[in-house]
């Protein structure tokens, strides 16, 4: 239970402090900017690393749990209590921004400024290339270490920085349908579900065929 709680926490706070970011930076006539929306996701993700990650992993979205299952690193038995979760997280910080800002439309949502075609391309290239990341800095499901946070918040700023004009940058299904059910506005969501999640997958499978000699040493 103290691992779901903490799955729990963590993308509460991610989406509250992320997609905050957003919707304040819209209520202030953008005093917080692009790149200090692309910071607070990267560092609110930096923080909740290591504040839970010895705990629960710090996954805080289903496509990085999926991953690590794939890649025979989580149980699967686990796998839908963290994904319950993390949405139930995700929704509790967009119902809370949403008393908070009840004129707010869109509540910080995913959504594409381009094509689908070329908001999920993005997606599914952010995600693969986070996942690469927290699959060489965790250790088995569990992003912990010295460098772990700081490696997977750079990640997520560098992504949000280049990529948020274009596709919002979600790379994390729960932070997109959090905000798209509370404000209703689901027009784009399965992009923001799949794209990552496929991503993630793949990242997986490329992961292991590049490293397989030395995880055949490992096995041995």
């Amino acid at each position: 239970m103290r691992r779901y709680i903490s799955e729990i926490i963590g993308t509460f706070a991610i989406v509250f402090c992320g997609t905050g970011a957003i919707i304040i930076n819209q209520e202030t006539g953008g005093t917080i900017t692009h790149v200090g929306v692309a910071f607070t996701f990267g560092l609110i993700v930096m923080s909740m690393i290591y504040a839970l990650g010895n705990i629960s992993g710090a996954h805080f979205n289903p496509a990085v749990t999926i991953a690590f299952t794939v890649a025979k690193k989580f149980d699967t038995k686990d796998v839908l209590p963290y994904i319950i979760s993390q949405i139930f997280g995700a929704v509790l910080a967009s119902f809370t921004l949403h008393l908070l800002f009840p004129a707010n439309e869109f509540l910080g949502s995913t959504l594409p400024t381009g094509s689908n075609f070329q908001s999920f391309v993005l997606e599914f290239i952010l995600t693969f290339l986070l996942m690469m990341v927290i699959l060489n800095v965790a250790h088995g499901s569990k992003e912990q270490g010295m460098f772990a946070g700081l490696a997977i918040g750079s990640v997520v700023t560098l992504e949000a920085m280049f990529a948020g004009p274009i596709c919002g940058a979600s790379m994390n299904p729960v932070r997109s349908l959090a905000p798209a059910l509370v404000s209703t506005h689901l027009e784009h969501l399965w992009l923001y579900l799949l794209a990552p999640t496929l991503g993630a997958i793949t990242s997986v499978i490329i992961w292991k065929y590049i490293n397989q000699k030395q995880l055949e040493i490992t096995l041995k």
